[in-house]
């Protein structure tokens, strides 16, 4: 997580700084409102802001605004001043922090404001092989295009990716193409000139500068227009992008992830998506199945929720009865870990006895989840096949085992040698041969799809 503290560094903020790195924090330090501003609008990213309550914290998120710059502000401040604490709340601070500082209440703070609290809970079979993929290829600069449905935790596995990298050390930025308006979506990526448009008062640096050297996730490509498609795919081609109003390309070093929940495939037949940037991002493909098809995470899922936000409302935690989990299993949930989440929340809440029961799981109408009947065996008999399956690999030989590796990497990459080579971490040369060996054996080998280098 990226800080960046604004104000004086007198004693009790240093060591307030000195226990935000402890708790994993990367640090950095301005001491007015104006140079916060400046140091984010030049590329210099945080994903909290903790402000001294003397500075003017209004001002600070006004103008971080006018820039579309969004990151949480956390006031802190000597002698707990109520008044004061309150004033900063109200001019938009999230949180507030009293000095001298406590270490545990700084981690609390930093975990619950940057919400960077979100571990991979992996049970099921079906879930486990997309983390088995998402590990071999992690440490490659391959792009990689993360699928399914809203709510299955897309960016969760994207920031997975990103920390099992080479680029672990360094930013990670998302960018949501969805939410941010078509006519301001490319100066927030490529940035822009001073004056380059009205309201343009100074350079901006937009998110592939801000993610140099790191990972840049595009989150819900597939709501980017045909326009920006083309200039996405130059500076992915060209490592190189720029900026608007700009004279000069800037060269960027970055990896690529981006997600989308509809079916881009259909995108290109359409009309609506290139399918020359669909091949670029798309060198792996990774497919989050719905909760539905995982039942051997919801459980898991409901206990890490369960234990979150118990502490996050300062309150005991509680085991779920043997009933709440059946009907957790048992529903489809449509929304996903998102609505399992925000259940769960709502469960730690409205709990009133030693354990948190069926009753207490409710549904964002009110009404409690279905009893388990028929739903529980059939989701019982999914887990069961599915572990099944991930359990065939036991009995191959290492030969036919790599041979597998080799033909599935490969058709995830469309084909195209040159990238299942750099994913698998072996030479071309290597790879030629046996592909060479297997078609000789008679084993059918993916050939390169339309669009993607036989290379």
């Amino acid at each position: 997580m990226r800080l960046l503290v604004v104000g004086k560094l007198s004693g009790q903020l240093s060591t307030a700084v000195k226990m935000a790195m402890s708790a994993g924090a990367k640090v950095s330090h301005v001491e007015t409102i104006e140079a916060a501003t400046h140091a984010l609008r030049a590329g210099q990213g945080a994903d909290l802001l903790m402000v001294d309550y003397d500075l003017d914290i209004a001002g600070l998120i006004a103008a971080n605004e006018t820039e579309r710059i969004h990151a949480p502000v956390v006031a802190c401040g000597i002698a707990a001043d109520p008044r004061r604490a309150a004033d900063a709340i109200r001019a938009g601070a999230k949180e507030f922090i009293p000095l001298p500082p406590e270490a545990e209440l700084i981690a609390a703070v930093l975990a619950a404001v940057s919400d960077d609290n979100r571990p991979m809970v992996v049970r099921d079979p079906s879930m486990q092989q997309v983390i088995q993929l998402a590990d071999q290829v992690a440490a490659s600069d391959a792009s990689i295009l993360i699928t399914g449905e809203s709510g299955v935790g897309k960016e969760v596995v994207a920031r997975y990716v990103h920390q099992k990298s080479r680029r672990a050390n360094k930013p990670f930025i998302s960018v949501n193409c969805a939410a941010i308006p078509e006519n301001l979506l490319e100066s927030e990526l490529f940035g822009h000139e001073k004056g380059a448009f009205t309201g343009a008062l100074a350079r901006r640096i937009g998110k592939f500068e801000e993610a140099n050297g790191g990972t840049l996730l595009l989150d819900e490509i597939s709501e980017m227009d045909a326009r920006l498609q083309a200039k996405l795919l130059r500076a992915i081609q060209e490592r190189e992008i720029d900026r608007v109003g700009g004279t000069k390309p800037v060269k960027v070093d970055i990896r690529i992830l981006a997600t989308s929940n509809r079916d881009l495939a259909q995108a290109v037949k359409d009309g609506v998506f290139r399918e020359d940037l669909l091949y670029r991002l798309n060198v792996v493909n990774l497919r989050l199945p719905p909760l539905r098809e995982r039942p051997g995470d919801v459980v898991a899922m409901a206990e890490f929720f369960v234990k979150k936000y118990a502490a996050a409302n300062g309150m005991p935690e509680k085991p779920l009865s043997a009933e709440a989990k059946r009907r957790l299993a048992a529903h489809r949930w449509p929304g996903n870990v998102r609505e399992l989440e925000n259940a769960m929340h709502r469960a730690v809440l409205l709990a009133v006895g030693p354990e948190i029961d069926e009753h207490a799981i409710r549904l964002p109408d009110g009404q409690p989840l279905a009893p388990a009947d028929a739903h529980t065996r059939t989701a019982q008999a999914a887990a069961a096949a599915a572990e099944t399956a991930s359990r065939s690999f036991v009995g191959q030989t290492v030969a036919e085992m790599e041979q597998q590796l080799i033909l599935d990497t490969l058709e995830h990459c469309f084909g195209n040698r040159t990238h299942a080579a750099n994913i698998l971490g072996i030479s071309i040369r290597t790879l030629r041969n046996k592909l060479k060996e297997y078609g000789e054996a008679g084993v059918p080998v993916p050939a390169p799809q339309m669009g993607a280098s036989a290379a």
